[in-house]
Order: C-alpha cells, then sequence, then structure tokens
C-alpha cells in the first residue's frame, strides 16, 4: 500500500504492448474518482486524442476495479472496463461490465487497474502473478474459443488464475464483442479494442489481500454485513416473492424474487425443492433468485436447473448453471452445461422470433448461449437480436443480401426454430470478413446499426458501406408489415428511429430499450440520455420492480424526491422536477457502484423485505461500506458529490470526443418510435409508454438544471465543472470552444 488507507490496492499496472514495457504507478492520483469507472474516465481524458477509432493503436482500454472489491463487501465484485467503443457513431466512449471473481483476484494481486496501450506485433497473453507480469506468446491461442482460451490459460497458470479473455468475435475486430471471464461473465462492446492490440487473455493469480482501514473492527463489519443481509432481496432487489408465500405480506408476478413452493433444481446432482424461502432465513437467501424459471418457464427450469451461480461475495447468485444433455447428444457439442443469465440467455432466444418455453426454447437457449459465448459475441442489449428477428420477419434479407449468400443460409431452420441454426448464426457474425465465402449477413449484424444508417434511420446498401464506398446508395427498404400499433408502414421508406420493434431508444447511442419509458416513464427516457450506449443503470428498477404495491413504492419516491417523482408504469404524468431529481439520482448511484465497482443490479437497497421497518430500506449502505473498508469517514452525500465528479467528466469527455457543443441536439435525441407508438392513444393515457416531444424538452431543461448543465447545449457549465475540482476539463473545453458561454 502506498497510503494508510484500506479498499485500495496501491498500484495501477501500465501495460505497453508497442514497447513490451510494464510499469506500475500509484492509484492515489484517482483517489478523487473512487476506482473503477472514474479511473477508466480519468485515463482516457488524460490521454485523449483527436479523431482515433476504438481500434487504433493509440486508443487505451482500462480494466479496472474499485476500493471496495475483494475486501469481502457484499456484492462488491464488478469489473469495469472502459475504452472507445467501435459500435458507437464517432467511437466514443463507453463501459462494459463482468461479474465473477476477476476483480478480487486483480486486487489480491496488488493492482486497482490495468491500463493496456499500444499494440503487439504478434498474439499476447498478459501473466500477472502478484508482482511478476509478463507478456508470454499467444499464437497457440488466436482462433481459438473462449472456453478452451480459459482452460489453457487456468492449465498454463494452475487452477487458482482468474481469467479474462476474447473469442474469434475480437479477433476477427467484430465491433459487437466482449471480453469475458469464467462463469459467463462478460462485458460488451470492447474485445475488437483487445484483439486489435493482439491481447488475447489475462490471467491472475494473487496471493496477496485487500486491507482494511486499522481504525475498523470485525464487530463493524459484521454489523454492517448482518445490516446489509437483513434488508438485501433477491435479483434486482425484488423484495417480495413472485409467487404467494405464508410468511409474506405481498407478492408480484414482477418480481425476481422466482425461489419458493413448486421451484425445484431438478439438474443438480441432488435435485434440490426450494419449498418457501423467507426474508428472514439468512441460510435461504442464495435460494431466492432462482432465475431459471424466468428464462426457460418453470417446467423446463425445473428440469435443467442445476444450481445457481454468481460473483465472489455475493450472496444473491444470481446466474443459472444449466444441464441440457442434448446439447452434447443432439447439437455434438463437447459439453451439457451452460452458464448465463439476461440475454446470455435472451439474445438466441429474441433472435429466433421467441418460441413458446418447452424443449425448442430450452435448445435455442442453451446452445445459442455456448455459441455466444464461445465467440465472445454481445447482443447490444438485445439489438443484435432484435435486429435479426425483425429484419427476417420483413423479409429484408432476401433484399439486403446477394442470392447467393442468401440461398446459403438454412432459412428453413430457421422458420422451424431449430437451434443448430444457433451454430451458423453465430460464426457468420462472430468471423465477420474473414468467414469463408460472402457474408455480409455477419458483417452487418456484427458492426452494429449505426454504421449502416444514415442521420434518419435509413439503411445504406451494405455492400456499399462494407467496401467503403465515397457515396454509398441507399438499401432501397420500405416497411413490410403492418406494426402492432396500426400504422400502415406498407411503401413507406425504413428507419429504425421509426421501428418500435427495433427498440432503437436514443437515436444517437447502440441498444435495444433498456429500462427506459418502458420502466420510469421521463425517468427511463432521461437516464437514456446521458451515456453512449444503453445507460446499465438498475438504480430506479431496484425501486419500481421490488414488487412492493405501487402506493409503498410512491411513497418512498416522494419521501426521496418530492411529490409526482413515480408515476405507475404505463399510466405517466407531465414532467416534473421531482422527476429530474430522481433521474439524476439514478445516474449519480449508478456511477457509483460503476466506481466503487459494487452491483448495480442489486444496489441501491431503499426498499426492504422488513415488514417491521415498513418495508423501508437504506440508501447509505454504500458510504457505510466505503467508511469502513477505506477508513475514510464519508457521508453518503459526500460519497454522491465524488461519483457526481466522475459523471460530470463522463459528459465532458463525451463532448470532447464529440467535438460537439451542442449535446441536446446531437447526442439527447430519442427515436420518433418513442412519441408515435400507439397510434390510437395519447401519452397519459393508462396503458402506454409513448412520450411526448414537448413534455421531453421540459425533462431535459429540468435534468439540465439538477446537472448543472447548459439549457441549450446539455454541456456542463464552468461553474459546475470547477464544483467538483474540474476546472482543467473547463479549461480543455474552453479552448476548444466546446464550453458554454
Amino acid at each position: 500500500m502506498t497510503t494508510t488507507y484500506g479498499g485500495w490496492a496501491g498500484y495501477v499496472l501500465r501495460v505497453n504492448l508497442t514497447t513490451k514495457v510494464i510499469t506500475k504507478e500509484t492509484t492515489e492520483t484517482y483517489h478523487d474518482y473512487i476506482g473503477g469507472m472514474g479511473i477508466g474516465y480519468k485515463v482516457l481524458w488524460d490521454n485523449h486524442i483527436d479523431g482515433i477509432k476504438a481500434t487504433d493503436e493509440e486508443n487505451r482500454l482500462v480494466i479496472s476495479a474499485g476500493p471496495l472489491s475483494g475486501s469481502g463487501a457484499i456484492c462488491s465484485a464488478r469489473t469495469t472496463i472502459t475504452s472507445r467503443n467501435p459500435v458507437i457513431r464517432n467511437h466514443l466512449i463507453t463501459d462494459g461490465h463482468f461479474g465473477g471473481h476477476f476483480s478480487p483476484e486483480l486486487k489480491f494481486a496488488g493492482y486497482d487497474a490495468i491500463i493496456v496501450e499500444g499494440k503487439s506485433d504478434t498474439p499476447v497473453w498478459l501473466k500477472i502473478v502478484d508482482d511478476t507480469v509478463t507478456l508470454e506468446p499467444a499464437e497457440s491461442l488466436w482462433g481459438v474459443g473462449i472456453f478452451d482460451t480459459f482452460a489453457a490459460v487456468s492449465k498454463m497458470m494452475g487452477q487458482q488464475a482468474q481469467v479474462a479473455a476474447i473469442g474469434p468475435a475480437g479477433e476477427n475486430l467484430v465491433a459487437q464483442s466482449t471480453i469475458q471471464t469464467q462463469g459467463g461473465h462478460s462485458a460488451g462492446g470492447h474485445g475488437s479494442v483487445l484483439g486489435s492490440k493482439r491481447l488475447k487473455a489475462i490471467g491472475i493469480i494473487g496471493t496477496g489481500t485487500v486491507d482494511i482501514a486499522e481504525s475498523t473492527t470485525n464487530e463493524q463489519l459484521r454489523a454492517l454485513d448482518d445490516h446489509i443481509l437483513g434488508i438485501i432481496g433477491a435479483n434486482n432487489n425484488g423484495v417480495v416473492p413472485n409467487q404467494p408465500q405464508s410468511w409474506a405480506e405481498y407478492s408480484s408476478s414482477g418480481s425476481r424474487w422466482r425461489g419458493g413452493p413448486g421451484v425445484k433444481w431438478g439438474a443438480a446432482d441432488t435435485p434440490v425443492e426450494l419449498e418457501e424461502t423467507p426474508w428472514d432465513d439468512r441460510q435461504k437467501v442464495g435460494m431466492r433468485s432462482s432465475m431459471a424459471e424466468m428464462y426457460f418457464g418453470r417446467d423446463e427450469a425445473n428440469k435443467i436447473f442445476k444450481r445457481p451461480g454468481g460473483c465472489h461475495s455475493c450472496p444473491i447468485r444470481c446466474f443459472c448453471e444449466i444441464k441440457n444433455p442434448k446439447m452434447k447428444t443432439e447439437y455434438k457439442l463437447p459439453t451439457e452445461n451452460i452458464t448465463n443469465v439476461c440475454l446470455g440467455f435472451l439474445d438466441p432466444w429474441y433472435s429466433m422470433g421467441k418460441p413458446s418455453s418447452g424443449e425448442k426454447r430450452t435448445d435455442i437457449q442453451t446452445v445459442g448461449a455456448y455459441y455466444m459465448d464461445y465467440n465472445g459475441i454481445w447482443s447490444a442489449y438485445g439489438q443484435l437480436s432484435h435486429v435479426m428477428r425483425e429484419f427476417t420477419a420483413r423479409d429484408f434479407w432476401k433484399i439486403i443480401l446477394p442470392a447467393e449468400e442468401y440461398a446459403a443460409i438454412n432459412w428453413a431452420q430457421y422458420a422451424d426454430q431449430d437451434a443448430h441454426f444457433m451454430q451458423d448464426y453465430y460464426t457468420r457474425i462472430a468471423h465477420g470478413a474473414s468467414y469463408n465465402g460472402s457474408n455480409i449477413f455477419g458483417r452487418m449484424l456484427g458492426q452494429g446499426l449505426h454504421n449502416f444508417i444514415n442521420d434518419d434511420g435509413e439503411l445504406y446498401n451494405i455492400e456499399d458501406i462494407l467496401n467503403e464506398v465515397e457515396s454509398p446508395r441507399m438499401a432501397g427498404l420500405t416497411f413490410a408489415l403492418e406494426s402492432d400499433e396500426g400504422y400502415e408502414f406498407y411503401g413507406e421508406t425504413y428507419s429504425v428511429f421509426l421501428d418500435s420493434h427495433v427498440k432503437v431508444f436514443n437515436r444517437s447511442m447502440v441498444g435495444g430499450v433498456h429500462h427506459a419509458s418502458e420502466s420510469a416513464g421521463q425517468v427511463g427516457a432521461l437516464l437514456n440520455t446521458v451515456f453512449n450506449r444503453d445507460p446499465q443503470c438498475h438504480s430506479h428498477i431496484n425501486l419500481i420492480n421490488c414488487g412492493l404495491p405501487w402506493a409503498k413504492i410512491a411513497e418512498v419516491a416522494e419521501s426521496m424526491w418530492g411529490p409526482g417523482a413515480f408515476d405507475p408504469v404505463k399510466h405517466y404524468t407531465e414532467m416534473n422536477t421531482s422527476k429530474a431529481k430522481f433521474a439524476k439520482w439514478c445516474l449519480v448511484k449508478n456511477v457509483l457502484h460503476d466506481s466503487l465497482t459494487l452491483c448495480n443490479w442489486m444496489f441501491p437497497l431503499l426498499v426492504s423485505p422488513d415488514v417491521n421497518r415498513d418495508y423501508i430500506g437504506d440508501s447509505s449502505i454504500e458510504s457505510q461500506m466505503f467508511s469502513l473498508v477505506t477508513g475514510i469517514e464519508t457521508s453518503e452525500a459526500e460519497l454522491d458529490a465524488k461519483a457526481e465528479t466522475v459523471l460530470q467528466l463522463h459528459r465532458a469527455l463525451t463532448v470532447l470526443q464529440m467535438n460537439e457543443p451542442n449535446q441536446r441536439k446531437k447526442h439527447d435525441v430519442l427515436s420518433e418510435w418513442v412519441y408515435d407508438l400507439d397510434h390510437d392513444m395519447n401519452f397519459g393515457d393508462e396503458g402506454t409508454i409513448k412520450m411526448d416531444r414537448d413534455d421531453i424538452q421540459i425533462g431535459l431543461d429540468m435534468f439540465y438544471a439538477e446537472m448543472g448543465w447548459d439549457k441549450d447545449t446539455g454541456v456542463p457549465t464552468r461553474a459546475t465543472l470547477e464544483k467538483f475540482k474540474l476546472g482543467y476539463v473547463a479549461d480543455k473545453l474552453e479552448s476548444l470552444a466546446l464550453l458554454p458561454a
């Protein structure tokens, strides 16, 4: 340790792949930015170069942990990956995040972050064993799938090693590629950055510990753990069960507290019948989130769910370990087991048209999850699968693809919802231009929509874009289907910004709808205007999807942000200041968690399952953790201010990378379908998530005021930047005429 503080490991590792020089620097430089995401943003700001692409040698990628990781603090094992993103127009900065055990091992080895820069002339992997850090040859690993890469590195280092790697998608510079670690944990959008640098994998063994502040006692740590275990819920902080249980006053079909009567881990070596999972039974916390039921349906889940898995220091265990013998017998895969969660299972299902629960869905999701992860492919929160499904339904591929390539794809398998389709589908995406034969299909899906559309969301001729034709033709697509909302789209020029099924919510970003207006009206919509991809934000979800009655949720929201902060879902009222405060709070807490690095799927804990607390949680837990681990006594407001510093830096870095002083008109713009869906309904009617154009502009006014951003441009003012000790940022923006007058 370079200071007397607990939490931080003390060093940042800088790896220059061009020169093969590996150095260490102190973490103290980054303490004001907490860690994790904050380290990433500060590194990219300090090393900004105009006009570079994500896959250029000059780009840097930062893998970082926060001061809580490895400390034993509950749910603190996230890893943040920060870099420019090739899926995003202009290759703007984004963050990817994965769980597992990687960041604690990084801390045990003595490091808070790894900065990767330059480009190796041959494939390499990074080997870290405490102070011994070397670059090892990786020619034998290049072209190898992720699972086999994990096995190979673990064999060379030992089973204790934590490994992060890219698959063929990253190697082939496919924009929608991941960096993954063992157990199905993946961070989306930056695999090709490591591929461009020819860095195949990172293996870590750390034999040290994360120091806790000397002033902190074991009794204090145990008391905080006990407090958290008394108010924490299930996945996404569902605090009531999904189905009625004898101990529960409430239940909700939307809650992710899935464990209960009728739920079984049927594929376990000794099958487990869960029965009831009372909130105050500390031995059953890990049984609450049996998520396989959500992804496969109860009948299938009860047959194939082996056990839950998860991350270092997490009691919730939201990952699903699935056993499907057909993976091996019918689909000729080397395993019958797969571990994943969320879109790892759902993206194949979305891609294949969402078949109903049963063996076909199970096969699609398990086989598809295998090929996605083997190749290291990112779904961009469903954008990949939404495009696949909707373009197939509209018969667009027949227009877009060369006739010979279209004929070579087994569309009969797709129509039959045959999971054998998954192999060719994900292989085409992962191999891009290196695929054997014409592969317009895979190259387009792998690069993402923003590479192929104009400012109006209309599709260019894909071959012209891939061939870098100076003046590409348009694809000539028209809406081929009548939408569910009753629009007559026949004959109209197709635009993804008009298409509610493809779900591009913000015109300047990537990814399908993710906890936007369908979750929290204007609050969710505003969250989707700030980051350069989906906001990856569960701060609001952990309240509004907790399962408690709406009246109780509204009461909590009003106590936090004021009257009218939260409307019933699909029954929205006009924008107000309370909603703007709610939106800002969500983003600050999201950044806080990604900097600490703490799981935003679980935190913040505004509500609890404890009726004796009137179901109220504790929003100050993060600051209690930070204070005990680091020894720096910090209030909730003080820690939130540190997180807001990181949030303000992100916004400034977006302005700098875009070289654009008007974020309001060029970045924070929602797609037209958000305002135009449900043709026979108006904003505010019960049953619709549609927004109102004027109301959203009022929302931006209010949100910018809360953030201290210029009303006309959405750029942080000098006063705001200086308030957060970012005067050097204001100076840089002002020198480039990017700072508001």
